[in-house]
């Protein structure tokens, strides 16, 4: 099968498509032909080693020292079941499912196998797709900056009436971030540039500052939750931001997911209540130029690739 792979750290042209062997399912698992998957910056950030600190620490043994030890990046993906183990009880072939693979990676291929169930969240979560949504649409997002987000407003406690600032509000986790807020009863006020204002607005913000003109106090310094979705408000501006009790949380800080979590997810997609926002579409063949797109930092929303 083909898949996307490198074997060096560093810049967009390190990743090559090539044959590999097509994986066969174990007795708990279910093999996935993947339809799509997203250039994620999360892939982005792995692929050059560019990983925020405190997490750059343990990531680097855990992702590899000196080399990848996971050649095949690739965190998001929607597709259908081909196969399945003796032990598979939830899904048949044929069912169409989406999810994340987790820290495990491995979406950019053709085919990918993935546990039915899974003890710890960080080796993937597999559901089915919404049934309102397209493979494009289902991978992008829901199952990695959607989880995301809907943790991070549990544990700030956000509900009818509290106050969230969104930081990053057009990019893939602060979309869902906006909406996932609005549909809690938040008053959101979303941060982002000139060319994303109308977006952020149709996303159902009730507020939009542009950070390239406004300072981000113009709506008061009272907020009950202060959410950073691209680790580029400096925490001491951001807390200054805060209401007494408020929270300040960069996303993918200690966040814990829970299985049942992308369920609820699924189910406000398919009554309409939450969207994906999709900047661009690549075939597999062009995953570099997805890549130096997502690097430049400037994408709304997600960007998605065919395979």
């Amino acid at each position: 099968m083909k898949a996307v792979v490198y074997n060096i750290y560093g810049p967009p042209e390190v990743l090559h498509i090539t044959e590999i062997e097509k994986p066969v399912p174990a007795d708990n698992q279910i093999l996935i032909k993947i339809h799509a998957t997203t250039c994620h910056i999360g892939d982005v950030r792995v692929r050059k080693f560019n990983i925020p600190f405190p997490f750059n620490i343990p990531a680097r043994f855990y992702l590899g020292l000196f080399k990848p030890k996971r050649q095949t990046l690739g965190m998001e993906l929607a597709g259908e079941v081909e196969a399945i183990g003796k032990d598979v009880k939830k899904f048949k072939p044929g069912d169409k499912v989406f999810g994340t693979t987790g820290f495990q990676f491995g979406a950019y291929a053709e085919y990918i196998c993935m546990a039915e169930t899974t003890v710890k969240t960080r080796n993937g979560l597999i559901t089915f797709m919404p049934k309102n949504m397209s493979y494009e649409e289902a991978a992008a997002g829901l199952a990695t900056g959607g989880l995301t987000v809907l943790s991070g407003l549990k544990k700030a406690k956000i509900s009818k009436g509290s106050k969230v600032m969104v930081y990053g509000a057009s990019g893939s986790v602060g979309t869902y971030a906006v909406q996932l807020a609005k549909y809690f009863g938040a008053e959101v006020t979303g941060v982002c540039s000139t060319a994303n204002i109308d977006m952020v607005k149709s996303l159902g913000a009730d507020n939009v500052i542009d950070y390239t003109k406004e300072e981000l106090t113009k709506y008061g310094k009272d907020y009950g939750f202060v959410y950073d979705t691209v680790y580029k408000l400096p925490k001491s501006k951001g807390k200054k931001l805060l209401a007494e009790k408020g929270v300040y949380l960069r996303a993918g800080a200690g966040e814990k997911i829970k299985p049942e979590d992308l369920e609820f997810l699924k189910g406000l997609a398919e009554e309409g209540k939450l969207k994906a926002i999709i900047d661009r579409t690549y075939p597999l063949e062009e995953i570099i130029q997805a890549h130096r797109y997502v690097g430049k930092g400037h994408k709304k929303g997600h960007v998605v690739i065919t395979v």
